[in-house]
């Protein structure tokens, strides 16, 4: 028998069908399926469930996945569906013909918040056209530390101001669509050295420094962004004892009050470890609501994970850890942001601008002097194997070379090698007088990348060095490796 039997004959079966639907509405659930979905998912739908969100796993191509999000508000209209929508190579809809866009920090060395805008529509017009009306975009935090390993080229950049414009613009267009954006992570991920997917970050600074995170954010308020998703990062400025996922003092006194916020306040993940191996999913969704949060996301495909945090929630309310007003309160906001964005707009999905992403990433990567073009290059690619959690597909230089000029060639390694030191002499001898490309990704963060590029550079000092990630001081800088931001380096490479 699953946990989703448990209460029925306990005294929690006096909770009232209004509070049982309200319960369910600050729910978010992950699931298995493309064109099927499981029966648990369709019971927590009829009772109310508040959205679900959508990964890689439940992506096949255009058609399918309209016809699985009709499916889904079949059960229930007033579904939210969700993605991640970032750009760049954080994304779960390329077998859906995702619109290319790069990632934030290509668009904010651009610098055209028009471009943004463009880039912005591609994206919600293409979710318009799916049924998916929700996105967990755009990402709000501050690049703030070198070492940070997730925020990064997900940042428009360091500076307050110029990700403030960005972020308004992006979200301006998400609007226009009809579709519902989300500022992330709240009260800001950039001034971390642990990844919250991995373990419980924790940003030391004191809160004159912390301040210039909010400045986006209360950007994103003023403009009207209908969510925001919470850090699972513990800032002892603001509250010593608990991440801000978790913290009435954040979400409560610092989000509501000071930033004014009336939105959906939505958390991160409560599986990701930060929350997971400290407190657990359950405890967690139930802290969060009492913190002040509206909705808990479970994205695992594991229903009962979902249906643990949904019986937590059940308990601490017919135990009194829970107020029965603050479930409300949150199951009212859900209600109305359903309102607006829940139904997909009727009729003909407008077009979009195909060309603003490769703009986009073409402006970026040509913001710094570039070196002379040169055919025929052997190009090494070194790169970390893809995060678990982000949709990066593993795409590589060498490919996008090789599509604009056939005599390239080269060796793409994603991962630190058995043995560097007899595969750079296979490069060498491979290579022989052809001219060389290292490229590396976030070198800084993975120093077998630099090992690597260093003795290839020692033995052939004149190669070509590129960035892929953030700019560690080579020839060129792609600010991300989505593949728009890739076929932007080749064209340089190549000339073309």
């Amino acid at each position: 028998m699953t946990s989703e039997h448990v209460y029925a004959g306990t005294a929690l079966s006096s909770v009232s069908s209004g509070l049982d639907e309200a319960v369910h509405r600050c729910l978010v659930a992950g699931f298995e399926g493309t064109t099927t979905f499981p029966d648990t998912l369709k019971r927590l739908v009829d009772r109310g469930l508040g959205g679900v969100i959508l990964f890689t796993r439940n992506v096949r191509d255009a058609e399918q996945v309209r016809e699985l999000t009709d499916a889904l508000r079949a059960i229930r209209p007033d579904l939210l569906v969700a993605v991640d929508n970032e750009g760049g190579g954080i994304g779960h809809l390329v077998g859906a013909g995702a619109p290319e866009v790069p990632g934030s920090y290509a668009l904010g060395v651009a610098d055209d918040p028009d471009l943004t805008a463009r880039c912005a529509d591609a994206l919600a017009g293409h979710l318009a056209t799916l049924g998916i009306t929700a996105t967990y975009a755009p990402v709000a935090d501050l690049q703030q530390r070198p070492d940070n390993p997730i925020v990064r080229t997900r940042s428009f950049g360091t500076d307050p101001a110029l990700a403030a414009r960005h972020l308004r613009a992006w979200i301006a267009a998400t609007e226009a669509r009809g579709i519902a954006s989300c500022a992330k992570h709240f009260p800001g991920h950039g001034g971390t050295a642990t990844d919250s997917h991995y373990d419980l970050p924790v940003d030391p600074r004191p809160y004159d420094e912390l301040r210039v995170d909010l400045e986006p954010f209360r950007a994103a308020v003023a403009t009207g962004v209908p969510m925001l998703m919470s850090a699972h990062v513990v800032f002892p400025a603001l509250d010593a004892n608990r991440p801000a996922t978790l913290s009435r003092r954040i979400l409560g006194d610092l989000l509501r009050h000071d930033l004014g916020f009336e939105g959906v306040l939505v958390s991160d993940a409560l599986e990701m470890k930060a929350i997971a191996d400290h407190y657990g999913e359950a405890a967690g969704a139930r802290i969060a609501l009492a913190a002040g949060a509206d909705q808990v996301v479970v994205s695992v495909p594991d229903l009962e994970v979902t249906l643990a945090c949904r019986d937590a929630v059940l308990d601490a309310l017919g135990t009194g850890r829970l107020a029965e007003e603050r479930v409300r309160e949150a199951a009212g906001r859900v209600r109305r942001l359903a309102e607006r964005y829940a139904a997909p707009a009727a009729g003909p999905v407008p077009g979009w601008d195909t060309g603003a992403g490769p703009e986009a990433a073409r402006r970026a990567v040509r913001s710094r002097p570039v070196p002379p073009a040169v055919r025929g290059v052997h190009i090494v690619d070194l790169f970390p194997p893809p995060h678990p959690a982000l949709n990066w597909g593993g795409e590589d230089l060498l490919t996008e070379l090789r599509a604009l000029d056939p005599t390239a060639c080269g060796t793409a390694v994603g991962g630190e090698p058995a043995d560097p030191g007899a595969l750079i002499d296979g490069i060498l001898h491979m290579s022989a007088d052809a001219p060389l490309v290292v490229a590396t990704c976030d070198a800084g963060l993975h120093p077998w990348q630099a090992r690597f590029r260093d003795a290839l550079l020692a033995r052939r000092p004149e190669a070509v060095r590129v960035d892929t990630g953030l700019p560690e001081g080579g020839d060129l800088c792609s600010y991300g490796r989505g593949r728009v931001n890739l076929r932007a380096l080749a064209e340089v490479l190549t000339g073309a």
